[in-house]
């Protein structure tokens, strides 16, 4: 039996990019930046009025393109195929909750999937309307996500990770740096968005990500490692471990690019787990530790 067609609980918002002239039609746009859904959806949902801007006009198939604009919809997918691992809360209280995310959830709507998310997981089961995530974890990553609870103390939370002033720790499972005895690294590079848009890039100019990654053990050709975020640029991590040649068990986007599957193949999941999150409550000055209940295949 199919699952039914699926629309988002709550709205989504999108930034359009500050492109070049000239500028794409909004219809060629999105059909650009959301190459899983056909062009002739995104028609449907225009002449339906269904997306506006950030003053609540309705955006049509004329609506211009204009950079820096916000756009506000409900997602919608055809079939939203249920993911068969269970989320956990850690921590609860009147300031956050911090949950164990299992691999292959999104922790918002993303791509095929609107409620089947963490946050609107999380929303069902706590009743919490004002659940925001802090910081975000790509859908095959495991581990942990901090969520505010009190939308009149989001600030102070944010500014926490903006700022680097959280300890963050993940592990994984990944190929041994061949003709190499070194056991600690401090990586840094800069990272782009590559190609197809979706995925990141080391290039050439200057530093903006930084990370460090030490050996804890060694199997064979397989290592388990810890890693450190200095930044937080996307995919930072998979590109970084690509540099030292430890590429990850189970990545399906570096080196080489997979395309994604809908439902996805769950035998063979992402070996990176975000494990520890330290830090001192802005709120109330309170120190914090926590540590994912999750574990790799090691």
């Amino acid at each position: 039996m199919q699952p039914a067609p699926s629309t988002s609980l709550t709205p989504s918002h999108i930034t359009l990019p500050n492109l070049p002239a000239p500028w794409p039609t909004l219809l060629d746009f999105f059909e650009q930046r959301f190459p899983f859904i056909e062009r002739a959806i995104w028609q449907h949902r225009l002449e339906a009025g269904k997306i506006t801007d950030e003053l609540g006009n309705i955006i049509t198939t004329d609506t211009s393109f204009r950079p820096h604009a916000r756009l506000r919809y409900f997602r919608e997918v055809a079939y939203e195929h249920p993911i068969p691992f269970r989320e956990q809360i850690l921590f609860q209280n009147d300031s956050i909750l911090v949950a164990d995310k299992p691999h292959f959830l999104p922790v918002t709507p993303g791509g095929s999937y609107v409620n089947e998310c963490l946050l609107h997981r999380l929303k069902r089961s706590t009743g919490l309307e004002h659940l925001v995530p802090a910081h975000r974890l790509d859908r095959e990553t495991a581990g942990l996500v901090l969520f505010t609870v009190d939308k009149k103390q989001r600030q102070p939370w944010f500014d926490l990770f903006r700022h680097g002033a959280i300890s963050k720790s993940y592990e994984a499972i990944a190929a041994t740096p061949a003709e190499s005895q070194q056991r600690e690294w401090l990586v840094e590079s800069r990272i782009e968005r590559g190609e197809p848009w979706i995925r990141f890039r080391n290039t050439v100019g200057e530093i903006n990500a930084r990370s460090r990654i030490r050996i804890i053990e060694s199997k064979g050709s397989l290592s388990r490692f810890e890693l450190q975020p200095i930044t937080g640029k996307t995919h930072q991590l998979r590109l970084h471990m690509g540099l030292i040649g430890a590429h990850i068990v189970g990545d399906r986007f570096y080196p080489d690019y997979q395309s994604p599957t809908d439902p996805p193949s769950y035998d063979n999941p992402l070996q990176l787990l975000a494990k520890r999150l330290a830090f001192t409550d802005p709120v109330s000055g309170q120190m914090h530790q926590f540590e994912s209940h999750l574990q790799l295949n090691w």
